[in-house]
């Protein structure tokens, strides 16, 4: 019996030292799991936190329609990406001089004359320049920087005079300029594809983004 009261009191002496103590534990237990945080951060082995989509409620309830009957053959005059915070006007050239294509980008995004339309079977290809410098003249020069940051899903909207048209990415890559890999014009379905160099003025690798077409509507006056 002699046992048992010797323990009972002995942990009441411990507890009531760690009572006294408490905000030291507390101290203690804080610094340890910031340590153990920090060496997980170093070692990069944190969970990381998964990029949302860039789908909206109102984003899905267009792929929603994306069966709905395409509104008409339209030109492209307007590009917004979310995702990247990308806006920009399309030209619509109808020779595919380069000169005359050059002078179009000075401006902005453009359609490649023998591309498909909006609304149209085939390949809607837009390109664009890109510039990672710090200060450029002309802002033109950075019409499609990021897009090689997107991301399948992300959705990609094209304004026409009369209708918006909702893409959203299937794929993004990187490819050498110096490739004769060309760029599908006629295919069976609607495909929007955005293409730009990897740096202005220079001829090195160009980023390719492919989306499809998931819906279109009328813009409410």
């Amino acid at each position: 019996m002699d046992w048992h009261i010797t323990t009972a009191v002995w942990l009441v002496r411990i507890g009531g030292q760690a009572y006294k103590r408490k905000w030291y534990f507390l101290g203690l237990s804080i610094f340890v799991f910031l340590g153990t945080v920090f060496v997980l951060w170093k070692l990069d082995v944190l969970p990381s936190v998964p990029r949302t989509s860039t789908l909206s409620l109102a984003s899905t309830a267009v792929i929603a329609t994306s069966s709905a009957p395409i509104l008409g053959i339209e030109e492209p005059l307007k590009i917004t990406i979310p995702a990247i915070n990308l806006s920009a006007s399309i030209a619509n050239p109808t020779t595919t001089s380069i000169e005359v294509l050059d002078g179009f980008l000075l401006n902005g995004a453009v359609r490649y004359p023998t591309s498909a339309s909006l609304g149209e079977i085939g390949n809607v290809v837009l390109f664009g320049h890109s510039s990672y410098l710090p200060i450029v003249g002309n802002q033109a020069y950075k019409t499609f920087d990021g897009i090689q940051k997107l991301v399948a899903g992300d959705v990609i909207t094209v304004y026409s005079t009369d209708a918006v048209y909702t893409y959203r990415v299937r794929s993004v890559s990187k490819e050498s300029a110096a490739s004769d890999a060309g760029i599908p014009l006629a295919i069976a379905g609607r495909e929007l594809t955005l293409v730009t160099c990897n740096s202005f003025a220079t001829k090195t690798d160009r980023f390719i983004v492919v989306a499809d077409l998931v819906g279109s509507r009328l813009i409410s006056g």
